[in-house]
């Protein structure tokens, strides 16, 4: 037996004797795509597993999460710290084999991955950042950035509205180094593939603007390299549909009965005969040689880039400076911003927020990033950083178009790439679209900043489907996200203080309408709840507010301090004031006061948890209607004349 042919053997018998052990996996996809991953590992894929964060490596993505055993058994026999006793524990506690890719858990896995389409837009995501570097770092005979990006997908994935809005957008930004594996076995998890989409995905995909190219024979290791070899030439991204069979070499195969299940001893033992493989869990020597070659060479290229990158540091300079400073985080002092704050007196939050970015994006080149086609609506751009596209890839503002999902999956691959702090836009109400890659990049600690402007029923005339009630809420339950609420710009320069300092996702959740100055206090509000205005004695009433709201609570207040001990505290961030001592929270929130209330235009339950139960929440509880905000704002009760009067009313009972 060739050797080739022996080590695919070996791969496809040990990827299915770890789902067995398991009891639980997907055998189907896993054996389906051996072919097609062991020629990707074996001839193309750029890695080095002595320093896995080798900045020009390929990037590879398996969208197509549920085909994990057999990325792990070859992570395995290729060199990276996956032992077999590590495949021995798929799918078990703390195991470094969970049931789906997880990133910083899995030595070699690029980002965490499962639900699907998620990890195609993340590939865009990788390869638009691999552009950006590529531009900006390049020379004539120095090429330092020249990387792939991979992703295998399946049926599945590209049904998925995620991954054809990033589909899209790859073809019209013309990202050539792009290639997207395509798992085409015309099965699902419900039977055929034709129950559900009968699309031609080539034409579809041609007319998107990619290269296509089919490989017919896609369980047939050379078929499968011979194609990966051409799409490595296109100057388009590239899809190759790869004809496969589900579950090969099994009883099932070809079927939907093998997509999710685990082959039982008997079937193990006939599956195993087939392949001349009788040991269990053992990997031959020269198996293992024939893998580590590859890895050698990886390594070998990895010395040589090296190499000339010292060459390219001796004759580019100035250029190889920038590309050290690229990585280099610089303290930006935020502190002197907030003490100047009177400059941007009466802006809207997201005219704020356009002030802070750009403030900020001149000193730090690792900002990009964009909107879903609102980019002068939402004010979230760099005023000098150009336009990304095919033809400036220094541009540093991304025209996602309307593509709200994909735009959060994207910007979580150019975070992933490397270093980038990017940075994406839509109105609130529309934050629901992209909440499945919200939750990953807070999964994944990533650094992304995610700016939701029109962020109350202050938007009024576009009616009740732009103005957000829940979205407060359904962002705040997302675990690992910051939501910021600014009340002025003192406190959006505290969010962006967390954002430059710490890791992992911030939203910022900004006025369309104008927001006087109230005082705000820069140090504090890094605390996430801080109190505002001190009451002159003891309190009687304390009022907790955010963002808009915060200068009606102080309107508020003053009313009723003509009869009351009134204090007032500013909440930007309800995660950060979370993470306080017990102590600071019991002081900031004055329990001892006769009446705690909190105002917010949303119908977030987390105020009755701060309020107590005989406190009063001032919130949103319906869908309003189309009128001019103030108008709105007024007739669901945010207004101080309605506000004062519920206070007393509510005070009164208690007397």
């Amino acid at each position: 037996m060739k050797i080739l042919d022996k080590t695919l053997n070996y791969v496809k018998s040990i990827t299915a004797q770890i789902i067995s052990n398991a009891g639980s996996g997907h055998t189907g996809a896993s054996l389906g795509v051996s072919a097609i991953m062991l020629a990707l590992f074996k001839d193309h894929y750029n890695f080095d597993v002595s320093d896995t964060d080798f900045l020009n490596r390929d990037r590879f993505v398996l969208s197509a999460g549920h085909a994990c055993p057999l990325y792990y058994t070859l992570l395995s026999l290729f060199g990276f710290d996956v032992s077999l006793q590590d495949l021995k524990k798929l799918r078990t506690l703390d195991s470094r084999t969970p049931g789906h890719p997880e990133l910083n858990v899995t030595d070699g896995v690029e980002v965490s991955t499962g639900p699907l389409g998620q990890g195609v837009a993340n590939a865009v995501g990788m390869a638009i950042a691999q552009t950006i570097m590529a531009e900006r770092f390049n020379s004539i005979g120095f090429p330092i950035i020249d990387n792939y990006t991979y992703c295998l997908a399946g049926d599945g994935d590209l049904m998925e509205g995620v991954a054809q809005e990033a589909c899209s957008l790859a073809g019209t930004l013309g990202l050539n180094k792009l290639i997207l594996l395509y798992d085409s076995n015309d099965v699902t998890m419900d039977g055929s593939i034709n129950i559900a989409n009968r699309e031609n995905v080539a034409k579809k995909f041609k007319a998107m603007g990619w290269n296509v190219i089919r490989c017919n024979k896609g369980n047939n290791f050379y078929a499968c390299s011979r194609a990966i070899a051409r799409a490595k030439k296109s100057s388009l991204p590239t899809i190759i549909i790869f004809k496969t069979t589900i579950g090969i070499g099994t009883d099932k195969e070809g079927t939907s009965s093998i997509h999710g299940v685990a082959l039982n001893g008997e079937e193990l033992k006939v599956f195993n005969q087939k392949l001349g493989v009788f040991e269990n869990f053992y990997i031959p020597n020269d198996v293992r040689d024939f893998c580590m070659e590859s890895s050698r060479r990886g390594k070998l290229n990895h010395e040589k880039w090296n190499q000339n990158l010292a060459v390219y540091a001796t004759s580019n300079p100035e250029l190889y400076r920038q590309f050290v400073n690229f990585f280099d985080r610089k303290k930006i002092d935020l502190d002197k911003l907030s003490r100047n704050v009177y400059k941007w007196e009466g802006l809207s939050g997201r005219e704020l927020n356009k002030k802070i970015l750009n403030e900020v994006s001149e000193k730090l080149l690792q900002i990009v990033g964009g909107t879903a086609d609102l980019m002068h609506s939402s004010c979230a751009y760099i005023e000098n950083g150009g336009n990304y596209n095919s033809g400036n890839r220094r541009g540093r503002n991304i025209h996602f178009g309307v593509r709200e999902h994909a735009m959060g999956a994207i910007v979580n691959g150019i975070s992933l790439y490397e270093d980038f702090l990017p940075f994406c836009s839509t109105f609130l109400a529309f934050s629901n679209y992209m909440l499945p890659s919200i939750r990953m990049s807070a999964m994944m600690k990533l650094n992304v900043m995610y700016f939701f402007t029109h962020d109350s029923i202050y938007v009024g005339q576009d009616g009740p489907s732009h103005q957000p009630i829940e979205q407060l809420s359904q962002l705040r339950s997302i675990i690992g996200l910051k939501v910021f609420r600014p009340c002025d710009a003192s406190e959006l320069l505290a969010g962006y203080k967390f954002a430059l300092s710490n890791k992992g996702p911030i939203a910022f959740v900004l006025s369309r309408q104008n927001m006087p100055i109230v005082d705000g206090k820069f140090n504090e509000a890094s605390q996430g709840g801080y109190i505002l205005k001190q009451a002159s004695k003891d309190a009687d009433v304390v009022i907790y507010a955010s963002g808009s709201e915060v200068s009606l609570a102080l309107n508020v207040a003053r009313e009723l301090s003509k009869n009351y001990s009134v204090s007032v505290v500013s909440f930007p961030c309800v995660e950060l004031f979370e993470e306080q001592s017990t102590a600071y929270k019991n002081k900031v929130l004055q329990k001892s006061a006769r009446l705690r209330v909190a105002i917010e235009a949303s119908n977030d339950n987390v105020w009755y948890k701060y309020v107590g139960d005989d406190g009063l929440v001032v919130g949103v509880s319906d869908y309003q209607k189309s009128a001019d905000g103030k108008t709105i704002y007024n007739m669901a009760g945010f207004n101080e004349k309605d506000i004062v009067r519920a206070i007393n009313k509510k005070l009164s009972k208690k007397d």
